[in-house]
């Protein structure tokens, strides 16, 4: 059975994907590990190590599986590609080939949020959540869903938050979405506050009343995508 593996984004671990629990349907394994340093999963003593990361990672990640990352989580599985056997797909959600771009998110913001996070990590972790949010229909009502899902702390620790940044600020997968290894289909909301206007329109599925966060606002719509990918790799 081909499965579905859920991978979080920075400073926001697993529980995010909870709302889409009601909309799978029967038949359908599911899970959502999380990234090392996140919850349970001790972190892991070079956390930009990306070699580390896919040997953490490995036994979570089987290879008869779609690979769902989100944001960070969507640049992390494509390039544990290097290191690991291919899956059925990737799907990135709400991510590009590199984070910062000219009209989503600048590498002049970017800095500018690493240096605030630097400072006071928790104020900068709580911006970041509301930045986000910008996109959503309702960016009130999904930060009061999130809030009631992650707490107000986040689950990992300052040295894996802000490896997780230098992340962001450095990793590129163009060379990978050029030659994949496997299918690497893209999904976006479509008012995406982080995402660069050409990453929406190249998008392969496009969430329509939906920003970054379309596991808060739509999340039936989006478990009906990713089922659909999980039946067409069935039946290739």
């Amino acid at each position: 059975m081909t499965s579905l593996v859920l991978l979080s984004g920075w400073g926001i671990d697993a529980r995010v994907w909870q709302p889409l629990a009601p909309h799978w349907p029967a038949g359908v394994a599911v899970t959502a590990p999380e990234w090392p340093g996140y919850g349970a999963h001790p972190p892991l003593a070079e956390p930009q190590n990306l070699e580390a990361l896919s040997a953490s990672m490995v036994a979570h990640l089987p290879q008869d599986a779609v690979w769902v990352g989100w944001s960070l989580g969507a640049l992390q599985a494509v390039r544990l590609l290097d290191h690991l056997p291919s899956p059925r797909a990737i799907v990135m959600l709400g991510m590009g080939a590199h984070f910062c771009t000219s009209d989503g998110v600048t590498p002049s913001s970017l800095r500018a949020f690493r240096s605030a996070f630097k400072r006071d990590s928790l104020p900068a972790w709580q911006h970041f959540l509301d930045w986000q949010l910008k996109g959503e229909p309702e960016p009130q009502r999904a930060r009061e869903r999130l809030a009631a899902l992650v707490g107000p702390l986040p689950s990992a620790d300052d040295t894996t938050l802000a490896a997780g940044l230098d992340l962001l600020a450095r990793l590129d997968v163009s060379a990978r979405l050029i030659v994949p290894p496997c299918p690497i289909l893209r999904f976006a909301g479509e008012q995406d506050p982080l995402l660069s206007r050409a990453d929406v329109a190249e998008a392969d599925v496009r969430l329509p009343r939906a920003g970054h966060c379309p596991q808060l606002s739509q999340p039936g719509r989006l478990a009906e995508h990713l089922v659909s990918v999980v039946q067409q790799g069935a039946s290739s």
